[in-house]
């Protein structure tokens, strides 16, 4: 366990880096207002005032890693269309590596495009063509990865269920961190069952958590984490299904709890004054626990500072990440 101050782990990031593996996209954010109906159709005219582009996905946990200082490095698919360019140009702003990104021109850049209208989201427009992982793109991944693996301090795996990510691919994943000593922690999709065997840590939120348990979630209101029997089990079940070290399960306005083979479970009570935009917090949590751990930290502590990181972003709107500057203040407050 690592004696150092939260502020102390927080500069320490500066000095990792970390490769992030999985489903790539681009956020695309259209800013308006609306004033009236459409004649047209029962729906708002949107006049748009501005278009953001930003790194979505497994692309957002790189980003929220690069206010630290980390040096990242991003493995993914994109394709060779105009949005796979923006999407690239995104990453490199963004100060993400984009070497290890793999161009298929077969492969269809996954885009989501949202329309917000005083601070409101009005439509969500997906641009997608989801298709297994080829043999070819499974051998430039695994490739990628090798390539970088012995100079990383962490991986993430990040799921969105997009068909980068299965059993097959995982489990070379998991024989090369091992070789290179790396420290992986998961951040699943209950739409894609993978046995997560020797990581570190697997990071679902509640309702994934019941689900990859095969428990029907029942109502919570008013109950304690610590004193949540339906929880407790689930903890104890995927503890034992995916035989990693931890379980970190993100329980919105509750909080945190964390399950570890040694240890009682572990409630972090949430540190959020407002909740504006939960878009991304997830990304947050996994990327500021992984920092933590490789910077030194034990699991509790680094899901303490995860806490911490998503209660800040949570009261920011769209897919934002947080400055080091953000998180350092929160701590010593």
């Amino acid at each position: 366990m690592s004696d150092l101050s939260f502020s102390e782990l927080i500069h320490a990031f500066a000095d990792l880096r970390l490769v992030v593996i999985g489903d790539v996209m681009l956020d695309r954010f259209i800013w308006g207002n609306v004033s009236r109906i459409s004649p047209e159709a029962p729906v708002p005219v949107v006049e748009v005032s501005s278009e953001s582009l930003y790194p979505g996905g497994a692309a957002n946990v790189a980003r929220n890693l690069t206010p630290f200082g980390t040096a990242v490095e991003l493995i993914g698919l994109a394709g060779s269309d105009s949005n796979g360019g923006l999407l690239i140009e995104t990453l490199s702003a963004a100060g993400i590596g984009t070497e290890h990104v793999i161009v298929d021109p077969e492969f269809t850049t996954i885009t989501k495009t949202r329309v917000v209208a005083r601070q409101q989201q009005v439509v969500r427009i997906d641009r997608e063509k989801r298709m297994p992982l080829s043999d070819t793109d499974r051998a430039a991944v695994l490739e990628q990865l090798s390539a970088v693996a012995p100079d990383v301090d962490g991986m993430v795996i990040e799921d969105y269920g997009k068909g980068l990510i299965d059993a097959a691919l995982v489990d070379e994943i998991v024989k090369i961190a091992a070789a290179n000593k790396v420290r992986v922690t998961v951040d699943p999709n209950p739409n894609n069952p993978i046995d997560w065997h020797h990581v570190d840590t697997v990071k679902p939120n509640r309702s994934e958590a019941f689900r990859e348990a095969g428990l029907t979630e029942p109502p919570h209101d008013g109950v304690a984490p610590l004193d949540d029997a339906a929880l407790l089990e689930v903890g104890r079940i995927l503890l034992g299904k995916w035989r990693s070290e931890h379980v970190l399960v993100t329980l919105g306005e509750q909080g945190m709890m964390l399950f570890s083979r040694n240890a009682e479970p572990y409630h972090i009570a949430t540190r959020a004054k407002e909740v504006f935009d939960v878009s991304g917090a997830g990304d947050t949590a996994i990327a500021v626990y992984t920092l933590a751990l490789c910077a030194g930290a034990d699991a509790r502590r680094a899901a303490d500072l995860s806490n911490v990181a998503s209660g800040i972003v949570v009261g920011k709107l769209g897919t934002a990440a947080i400055t080091r500057e953000d998180l350092l203040s929160a701590v010593e407050a």
